[in-house]
């Protein structure tokens, strides 16, 4: 192919079957092995049967790919192909890979949401990087570690995908640090016999509801 004239060589895990170092040699032994290589373009194409794709691509780009074929909120045939977004926060969490994309990674948030509403195709929840959850803590004991600094629980700062901030989501699971948090965020503060008291309630509110917005802590105040 290299001798015809081919300037990518595209290598697809079409079953998304590999192990990532069985990627990654597929890789090395081909930068190794073939006749000119250095004339060509290795590319990573990985599908996610097994959760792996995003994990064979790295794997594949550590061993000389310089391409990998990627897909918005992973996007695909199936479970989906590697995800763009998790790619490119990878390159920008691990400097030591020595890979590097000049994606805007602040705009992947916006084209995430961009892409599900075009196609109709929710974002989960929980998916890395651009789900909603993503930046949410309702444990009580992350939600006070992010409050006292954000690093403690979160590896990336939500601006650097274009989330505006981390949210701290009420629930029963909640403690006080979370709950004066967001009241202060509204704009009231307490004294820590008030914030007892606001405590004693807020659990009461919190084991018949599953999150505890705004209008309740207002709700929460006056009965206090």
């Amino acid at each position: 192919m290299i001798a015809a004239g081919a300037t990518v060589l595209n290598i697809p895990d079409t079953t998304g079957y590999c192990l990532p170092e069985e990627y990654g040699a597929k890789m090395a032994y081909l930068k190794a092995n073939v006749k000119d290589i250095h004339k060509a373009t290795l590319s990573c194409h990985c599908h996610n049967d097994l959760g792996l794709a995003t994990a064979n691509a790295i794997a594949g780009a550590s061993h000389g790919a310089r391409q990998i074929e990627c897909t918005i909120n992973g996007i695909g045939e199936r479970a989906g192909n590697t995800a763009l977004e998790e790619v490119v926060m990878i390159m920008k969490q691990h400097p030591t890979l020595n890979l590097y994309t000049d994606v805007n990674s602040r705009m992947l948030n916006h084209l995430s949401q961009l892409v599900s509403d075009r196609m109709g195709m929710a974002v989960q929840a929980n998916k890395a990087i651009v789900g909603a959850n993503a930046f949410a803590h309702s444990s009580g004991i992350h939600q006070d570690g992010v409050i006292k600094n954000r690093e403690t629980y979160e590896i990336i700062d939500p601006l650097e995908v274009g989330v505006d901030q981390s949210a701290i989501v009420l629930t029963a699971r909640s403690g006080r640090a979370a709950l004066a948090y967001r009241a202060k965020n509204i704009g009231f503060e307490f004294d820590k016999l008030q914030l007892d008291a606001m405590y004693e309630k807020f659990l009461i509110m919190a084991d018949t509801k599953k999150e505890i917005g705004d209008d309740d802590i207002v709700e929460l105040m006056k009965q206090i």
